[in-house]
């Protein structure tokens, strides 16, 4: 997400650090390009216009013309603009109501609205610990209620049973019962998506709405479809009072506009954004936070609450002895490999490092192939368990077939094992030095780590 307006404004606000002063035909001329950035990246037009007149007014002030750093001082100003344009605090999802309480959540069809009410049930399971209760209202796309159960049976959430000839409202109504009677926190309503904006639906679930009186009414928006995406969050908070909006398939969006737009416009703030597939693939929206990725200053918090969550501290500790006693094999390895997709693989995780733009454009340079890591784990998970226990047994037929069971050639394998000498002979240095080793000695052998650049083929 705003890979493209982060190489812009990055391109941009570069130049204006490395002049030693500033003068307001140097901060215009900057702003008329970042002007362009934002409407290149899908921004809205009466957005990016209050944006670029906001840094202005105080890019030019005598406090940043007389500034040691003039072009630093910019770069907050445009910082704290983004913060404010994204709506300042992170919203989350109201949980402070009587329970069983009701979300509902609508959208177009298509947008990722069923997958993103399992997601939020989960992550209210998970996260919050809240006992939750989906029910689909959508009695008219076929299988959408056994979509909405598949999913309940997925991610291990109670999913109201489905009853024939029943129109939304019932539903709704029966879902909110069978939540007093059972003890449910939460109850996820999933409305039925629609093409347009169109008059039957939207009286279909304003009577939903009254029946009910959700504390969340969510509306379920793809990023993809950018500008108009914007359009749809005005007419559906018009006629429904949002109270947060779910930005979906960020992850595949590399403009970013709709988010940027959204919260401008709309005055509703982004809760919640998709950035995968999966079930857990769900985040907070920080606006301090996707300020800070859009300059290249990454979002090492999020790194960091994105580790606690995925890593199992069990398995973090028998590795740390076996580094130890210097048996690391290569079922550590693929189980760190496995680690790094989890947290979103390389590009989920570079976004959320300072200095993404100049590793991207290194990674680029080097011809690094994103699909690395599935190759890394099919050669690993194509050889015998004595050979992952001890790959010096590896030799020339070996290699072979492992290379043959894994679709790679036979030069990856080799890779793969120099990566993977290269990081035993670093822990080996690391356990020699002792508990201080990585401060006293460096991390010599970083390069050789899977996601590294250094690590990669050529």
């Amino acid at each position: 997400m705003f890979d493209s307006l982060t190489g812009r404004l990055s391109e941009v606000l570069g130049k204006l650090t490395r002049r030693g002063a500033l003068t307001e035909a140097d901060v215009d001329a900057a702003m008329r390009e970042v002007r362009v950035a934002l409407l290149e990246a899908d921004v809205a037009l009466p957005v990016a216009r209050d944006f670029i007149a906001k840094v202005k007014e105080q890019a030019v002030g005598q406090d940043v013309v007389k500034s040691v750093t003039p072009g630093q001082m910019v770069i907050k100003i445009v910082n704290d603009a983004l913060v404010e344009t994204l709506g300042s605090e992170a919203a989350e999802l109201n949980l402070s109501a009587v329970p069983p309480i009701p979300y509902l959540m609508v959208g177009l069809q298509g947008s990722g609205k069923t997958t993103s009410t399992a997601k939020i049930a989960k992550r209210l399971t998970e996260r919050d610990k809240k006992k939750v209760l989906m029910a689909s209202l959508d009695t008219r796309r076929p299988a959408a209620m056994e979509q909405l159960k598949v999913l309940g049976e997925q991610a291990e959430i109670a999913t109201l049973p489905i009853v024939e000839g029943q129109n939304a409202v019932d539903i709704a109504k029966r879902a909110m019962q069978a939540a007093k009677l059972q003890g449910f926190d939460v109850v996820m309503l999933d409305t039925a998506g629609r093409m347009h904006v169109d008059e039957a639906l939207m009286a279909e679930v304003q009577a939903v709405r009254e029946a009910v009186t959700p504390v969340e009414t969510l509306l379920v928006a793809d990023s993809l479809t950018g500008q108009d995406a914007v359009n749809v969050a005005q007419q559906f908070n018009e006629r429904l009072s949002l109270t947060g909006i779910v930005l979906t398939r960020v992850d595949g969006d590399g403009r970013g506009g709709a988010a940027l737009s959204m919260r401008a416009v709309t005055g509703c703030p982004i809760k919640l954004i998709g950035v995968g597939e999966k079930l857990d693939a769900l985040e907070g929206f920080h606006p301090d936070r996707i300020a800070n990725r859009i300059l290249g200053m990454g979002d090492v918090v999020s790194l960091v609450e994105k580790a606690a969550e995925t890593i199992d501290q069990d398995e973090a500790e028998k590795l740390a002895k076996k580094v130890q006693k210097g048996q690391f094999d290569l079922n550590d390895l693929l189980g760190q490999l496995r680690q790094i997709k989890k947290m979103g693989g390389l590009d989920g995780l570079m976004a959320m490092l300072p200095g993404v733009g100049q590793m991207k454009k290194q990674m680029s340079q080097a011809n690094i192939d994103p699909a690395l890591l599935k190759r890394q784990e099919a050669i690993i998970l194509s050889m015998t368990v004595q050979e992952r226990a001890n790959p010096n047994v590896i030799h020339a037929s070996r290699k072979r077939r492992i290379a043959g069971g894994s679709g790679t050639s036979v030069q990856e394998v080799n890779r793969l094992l120099k990566q993977f000498k290269q990081m035993s002979g670093m822990m080996k240095k690391v356990n020699k030095l002792g508990k201080k080793g990585l401060m006293r000695g460096g991390m010599p052998g970083l390069s050789g780590m899977p996601g590294m650049p250094g690590g990669f083929p050529r």
